[in-house]
């Protein structure tokens, strides 16, 4: 038995080969010592239970070791994977694209990452002696306070934007993110920090939002609104300003049907039109709405027709028109009076002096005052006839056909008189020109020719010399009957109104044939100088 500490040595710091060869050495050792001769029963049963004792216990330490070997194996295995974990995070740690940092319950930085440097300007050493606290701007350390104590409370993360200081005194604005594990409500031994620069998506921001007011102060002080037609789904979106220009409530969205109650029914279809557009192009037209109050307003929809996400769509800007219709409206009404007082001085001024050259021309017969008088006053009213005619005429003109029937009214009842030719319309001057003529050639056939016999004709009719727009008019007056005169054409103030001793007073070309039976008169009429 005194052997059995060595055995156990023996094994636990070899194997148990040895071990076994130890316990055979010391029994044949003992019993050596004993004397071959010598040996009893009872050293046999001992050297026995010292055979039997080694090698249990060889045995024992040897599964002990193969044991601790298999255990000493999965430790090293698991110790490497957390060695090559932790290598690839400190690899990610270092090279984020974010900065990354620890911090302690009292937020002292205690390691930091290279990005985190680069956008603070310090060095990791000197990050290592700061707060948190530090970093942040003044002006935000409230908002880290508040990050602190929700991180603490509620949430195992926190975030929000703040302004860090780098170490130049400059800042720049960062996405601040606070995680930890809280348990039973208490604040974590380390906090993991996560720091990105947000600096050029802030002033993209920031310059949106400038963009977005410029634009709403330009489209207000245009009185100006947006809106978008979705021509599939059906629906249309649009500011406050569209609605409201409308006459109905600001909403998100309304079915394009709705608009139906408010546009007028003429202008329906330029915003229902089919939604198949092929190629982007401009949008333009002007719809009539009748708002709630009963009153109508003109809306100009300026925009484009165009495709997005296999969606067809307008979209554009809208504008109240009415104001400016109802100024164009009562400018053109102003423009058009000013237009018609000009043109009543113009033709007054030019009715004194015609009146003039009336009184002038017309000679006494045989010192006949009263039959001078009647002749006078017979011409001024075959003027103020005329001049009766075109004031009735909105646009100062007549029709050709209205002068002459205007003339020859009072016979039609009792001689066979024709009249007839396409629609002419002539303008004031040449209106009052060309009815000198009429009257002169009606005056002329009652005294002397159709008028004055009860079975003679008169025809009148004027066509245009050819198909051109610009083409002449040929005027004819042919009268049939028995004349009461010679044929001998007189020079006076009629055959000077005529053109028979020169220029007519309107036209040109004019040529008079007189005989027993009957009188021939035509006359061009220039398309340019008798239109309105």
């Amino acid at each position: 038995m005194e052997f059995i500490p060595a055995i156990i040595i023996i094994a636990y710091l070899e194997n148990r080969a040895p071990a076994l060869a130890a316990t055979i050495l010391m029994v044949a050792v003992g019993l050596w010592a004993r004397g071959l001769d010598q040996i009893s029963n009872e050293d046999w049963a001992r050297a026995i239970l010292l055979l039997v004792s080694g090698g249990v216990i060889a045995m024992t330490f040897h599964r002990l070791r193969q044991d601790l070997h298999e255990v000493l194996g999965v430790a090293e295995a698991r110790l490497a994977a957390v060695e090559a974990t932790e290598s690839r995070y400190r690899w990610a740690f270092e090279r984020a694209a974010m900065g990354f940092a620890n911090s302690n319950e009292k937020g002292e930085l205690l390691q930091s990452n290279r990005r985190l440097c680069e956008m603070t300007g310090y060095k990791e050493e000197e990050l290592a002696q700061l707060r948190l606290t530090t970093l942040v701007h003044p002006d935000d350390r409230d908002a880290l306070a508040r990050l602190l104590a929700g991180l603490g409370n509620e949430f195992a993360s926190f975030g929000s934007e703040v302004r860090l200081s780098r170490k130049d005194s400059t800042a720049f604005w960062a996405r601040l993110t606070l995680s930890s594990s809280v348990p039973d409500g208490v604040l974590s031994e380390s906090i993991f920090v996560v720091v990105d620069d947000i600096s050029e998506r802030r002033a993209a921001h920031e310059a949106l939002r400038a963009q977005k007011e410029w634009l709403d102060l330009a489209l207000s002080a245009g009185r100006l609104a947006t809106w978008r037609i979705d021509l599939k789904e059906g629906t249309v979106t649009g500011s406050g300003t569209f609605w409201d220009i409308l006459g109905l409530s600001p909403v998100a969205s309304r079915p394009l049907e709705e608009l139906a109650a408010v546009v007028h029914p003429a202008d329906w279809p330029k915003l229902a039109a089919s939604g198949k557009l092929a190629l982007a192009t401009n949008y333009d037209v002007e719809i009539r709405v009748r708002r709630p109050d009963g009153h109508i307003r003109w809306v100009a929809l300026r925009g484009r027709e165009d495709k997005h996400d296999d969606h067809a769509q307008r979209l554009g800007v809208a504008a109240d028109l009415t104001e400016r219709r109802q100024t164009t409206l009562l400018r053109a009404a102003a423009k058009k009076r000013e237009r018609i007082m000009l043109e009543q001085r113009h033709r007054f001024s030019n009715l004194f002096p015609v009146i003039t050259a009336l009184v002038k021309m017309v000679n006494a017969p045989d010192n006949n005052i009263a039959k001078y008088k009647e002749t006078l006053i017979d011409r001024i009213r075959a003027l103020e006839a005329t001049h009766l005619l075109l004031s009735g005429k909105g646009n100062h003109s007549a029709m050709l056909h209205d002068l002459v029937v205007q003339e020859l009214q009072p016979y039609m009842g009792t001689r066979d008189i024709s009249v007839s030719g396409p629609s002419v319309a002539m303008s004031g001057g040449a209106a009052e020109s060309f009815a000198m003529i009429a009257h002169e050639l009606t005056t002329n056939s009652m005294k002397h020719g159709a008028l004055g016999d009860s079975k003679g004709r008169i025809e009148v009719n004027w066509t245009f010399a050819s198909e051109d727009a610009g083409s002449d008019i040929v005027f004819e007056w042919v009268e049939s009957g028995r004349r009461r005169t010679s044929n001998v054409i007189r020079h006076g103030f009629g055959s000077m109104i005529l053109g028979v001793d020169g220029a007519p007073l309107v036209g040109h070309s004019p040529k008079l044939e007189m005989s027993d039976h009957g009188l021939r008169y035509s006359l061009k009429l220039s398309r340019k100088e008798i239109g309105p």
